[in-house]
C-alpha cells in the first residue's frame, strides 16, 4: 500500500499528538482536553468545526467542488477506566485513567486525513470528520444523533475502523452483516425467608434456586434457540450471604447477555424473565428481573462493505475475512441509521511498544497496550482514499 509522502514526512508530528493524548486520557463525556486539541489542529488546518454534539464531540467539515454527495469518517476519543502499567514517557499522567484501546491511534489516524485534505482536495462533495466521545459504554453514537449528527451533516454512508492487535500490521479485515454483538446487562434479585443454617425448614433458601438458575440459562441457548444461531449468557456476579450459619434472605445474579440479531435478542430476555419468575414461584420467592439493552449489534451494509474491500484492495492493502466477535462497539448507531461498514486495521503484535512497556500482552482493554505509531500514516492514507474513490463514484 503506497502511503502518502506528506503523511510519512509528518510521522513524528502525528506520533507526538497520538503520544500527547496517550499520555492525558479523559473518560466518556469528559474528553474536553481532548477534543479542544482535536478542534484546535482541525482550525489551524483551516478546517471548520461543528461542536457539542454529544456534548463532547466535534466534527471537522471538509468541502471542495459543488457535488451534494456526502461521507463520514468516524474516530472516537474517550478511554477507559483502568490504571496503565507502562511506564515509558508517554504513559498515563492520570491513575485509574488510560487509552488500553487505541482510541487515541484512531483520533490521530483522522487527523492525519485531516492534515491531508488541508492541502489536497482531490473528490467533489463533502467529507465529515466525526471525533465521537465516550464509545466505552456511553453510547457516544447514540449522543452524537440526538443532538442531530445526521442533519447538521447529512452524509450519505459513514465509515470506521478499530485497530485489532494480532492482526499484522497494516492488514485488513472485514466482513458483511453483524460483526459485533448487542451488549446487554441483566439483574436479577430471588427474595426467600433468611433462617438459621441449622434449620433451613423455617426460611425460604434463594440460593439453590438460584444455582438452578444459572443452570436454566444455558439451556436457552441449546434447547430453545435455534442451533445456527449465536448468543453467549454470562452470569458474572452473585452475592449472597454474609454469615456460614445463616441462609440469606435473597440472592442478586448479574451479568451480560450477547447476540448479533435482535430477534434472538427478545427471545433470550423473554426467557430469562419467565425461567426467573416461574422457578421463583415455584419455590415460593419473590423476584425483581431488570434486562438493560446496551449497544445494538453492529450490522455492516453489503454494498458498502463490498466497496471498502475492493477500494483496499486497489490500494495494495492485504485484506482479510473478519471473523465476527462477541465484542460491542457503539458504531452500531450509525449503520441503524446510515448505510456503512466498520471494519478492523491490524496493531501488529506488540513488538513496536518503546522500553518500559508493561510485561503484559498488548491486548485491548490490558494494562500493557499501546497503539502501534506506524499505522498512523496508514490509516491517515486510507482514509483520504476511501472519501476520495467513494465522493468520485
Amino acid at each position: 500500500m503506497k502511503l502518502f509522502d506528506d503523511l510519512l514526512a509528518a510521522g513524528e508530528e502525528l506520533s507526538a499528538i497520538r503520544r500527547d493524548i496517550h499520555r492525558h486520557p479523559e473518560l466518556c463525556f469528559n474528553e474536553q482536553r481532548t477534543s479542544d486539541l482535536i478542534a484546535s489542529l482541525l482550525q489551524g488546518w483551516g478546517i471548520p468545526v461543528i461542536r457539542g454534539l454529544g456534548k463532547t464531540g466535534v466534527v471537522g467539515v471538509v468541502q471542495n467542488g459543488n457535488s451534494p454527495r456526502a461521507v463520514g469518517l468516524r474516530a472516537d476519543i474517550d478511554a477507559l477506566p483502568m490504571t496503565e502499567v507502562n511506564r515509558f514517557a508517554h504513559a498515563s499522567s492520570y491513575p485509574g485513567r488510560m487509552h488500553a484501546c487505541g482510541h487515541d491511534g484512531h483520533t490521530a489516524m483522522l487527523l492525519a486525513a485531516a492534515r491531508h485534505f488541508s492541502r489536497y482536495r482531490n473528490f467533489d462533495g463533502t467529507v465529515y470528520l466525526v471525533f465521537q466521545p465516550a464509545e466505552e459504554g456511553g453510547g457516544g453514537a447514540r449522543e452524537m444523533i440526538k443532538d442531530g449528527l445526521f442533519e447538521r451533516c447529512p452524509m450519505d454512508a459513514i465509515f470506521g475502523a478499530h485497530n485489532w492487535p494480532g492482526l499484522a500490521a497494516g492488514e485488513f479485515a472485514l466482513a458483511p452483516g453483524p460483526v459485533f454483538a448487542s451488549s446487554n446487562e441483566f439483574r436479577i434479585v430471588l427474595k426467600g425467608k433468611g433462617a438459621h443454617g441449622a434449620m433451613p425448614h423455617l426460611g425460604r433458601d434463594p440460593v439453590p434456586v438460584a444455582c438452578q438458575l444459572v443452570q436454566a440459562f444455558q439451556t436457552i441457548l441449546t434447547r430453545t434457540m435455534r442451533p445456527i444461531d449465536t448468543g453467549v449468557i454470562s452470569v458474572t456476579m452473585i452475592h449472597a450471604g454474609e454469615a456460614t450459619n445463616v441462609i440469606p434472605e435473597s440472592v442478586e445474579l448479574q451479568g451480560t447477555v450477547r447476540t448479533f440479531t435482535l430477534p434472538v435478542l427478545d427471545l433470550i430476555e423473554q426467557r430469562m424473565r419467565e425461567l426467573s419468575q416461574g422457578l421463583a414461584a415455584a419455590f415460593e420467592l419473590a423476584v425483581d428481573f431488570e434486562f438493560h439493552r446496551n449497544y445494538p449489534p453492529t450490522v455492516n451494509h453489503v454494498a458498502e462493505t463490498d466497496f471498502v474491500r475492493q477500494a483496499l484492495t486497489e490500494m495494495g492493502a492485504k485484506v482479510s475475512h473478519f471473523e465476527p466477535t462477541m465484542g460491542a462497539e457503539d458504531f452500531s448507531y450509525y449503520l441503524l441509521e446510515k448505510p456503512g461498514c466498520y471494519f478492523l486495521i491490524g496493531n501488529g503484535d506488540g513488538a513496536h511498544r518503546p522500553e518500559l512497556a508493561g510485561a503484559g500482552p498488548c491486548t485491548l482493554h490490558n494494562p500493557s497496550y499501546d497503539f502501534n505509531d506506524a499505522l498512523i500514516p496508514v490509516g491517515g492514507t486510507m482514509w483520504v482514499q476511501l472519501a476520495e474513490r467513494y465522493l468520485n463514484g
